[in-house]
């Protein structure tokens, strides 16, 4: 498996996992409430703010339902750069999806160190090719996808020695019924792949990605919003900053508890060991 170095950070098994505050177009196409956001994501913890990155118009068609909502919330390139200048001047590793030609190369232009590929495009050839072009390390969410079709776009970033992490998930917003996670998917994907594996979180509340953590998930994507109550298709399967410290919090605890392998007596236990009975 080849870890992911990303600006001072480095993504893999021996390392913490990587929390990303994906912010999308949470910020309602105001860079006021971007900058929020960003705040908000450093107070909690995370490692990262994810954003997306488009031109409506090369996204969906015109008549499309969420054509009026993905305009609305377009932001210039200019103000993007602007966002992600001021997250790694407080620390943060700020990236984005792309979801045309145009905007990966903006995105590589300026050196974002990550790009994200949504589970919508994992079959959008043309694009990954365009991504994967790009050198950057990458993260592909599987929601959606067939072995087969999941298969052709880890060949494509593995043929070009790109960096890869794949995330399990369930493509529903947000996720209703909890077997439907299925997570065990985690250690079937790590075994197939030989990639850092991770978990993009749609379900409401910490528990899924604390449970992902606790079974190998080293980059856990939660959607991230000021207040849940806000008009947008992303804000109620969204953690608020409440919710994403508190997650934040709950990962930090299970990576302590989960450890490494002993054998014999801990520091804990000396106090007791006069107790044992031999007979």
């Amino acid at each position: 498996m080849r870890d992911i170095k990303v600006s001072n950070m480095t993504i893999g098994n021996e390392y913490p996992a990587f929390i990303i505050a994906e912010v999308g177009i949470n910020h309602n196409g105001s860079i006021e409430n971007a900058m929020k956001l960003i705040d908000e994501a450093h107070k909690s913890g995370a490692s990262s703010v994810k954003f997306q990155t488009y031109i409506t118009e090369k996204r969906v068609e015109k008549d499309a339902p969420i054509f009026d909502i993905l305009k609305q919330c377009e932001l210039s390139f200019e103000d993007q750069e602007k966002l992600f200048n001021y997250a790694n001047e407080i620390g943060l590793v700020a990236f984005s999806t792309p979801f045309d030609n145009e905007s990966v190369e903006f995105l590589a232009q300026i050196g974002t160190p990550l790009l994200k590929v949504a589970s919508f495009d994992i079959v959008n050839r043309p694009l990954l090719e365009k991504i994967s072009d790009a050198d950057t390390p990458s993260i592909v969410s599987r929601g959606m996808a067939s072995e087969s079709e999941l298969d052709e776009a880890y060949d494509l970033f593995n043929e070009k020695s790109v960096p890869l992490a794949i995330l399990h998930c369930i493509s529903a917003y947000p996720i209703q019924n909890l077997e439907s996670i299925n997570m065990s998917t985690m250690a079937y994907l790590k075994d197939r792949y030989k990639c850092v594996v991770g978990f993009s979180d749609h379900t409401i509340g910490p528990a899924a990605s604390i449970c992902a953590v606790a079974m190998g998930a080293k980059v856990i994507e939660k959607h991230f919003t000021l207040d849940k109550n806000d008009e947008g298709p992303d804000h109620i399967m969204s953690a608020d900053p409440k919710e994403m410290l508190q997650m934040i919090s709950g990962i930090r605890d299970v990576e302590k508890m989960i450890g490494n392998p002993v054998n014999g007596p801990i520091p804990e236990e000396q106090d007791i060991l006069q107790y044992r009975r031999e007979n």
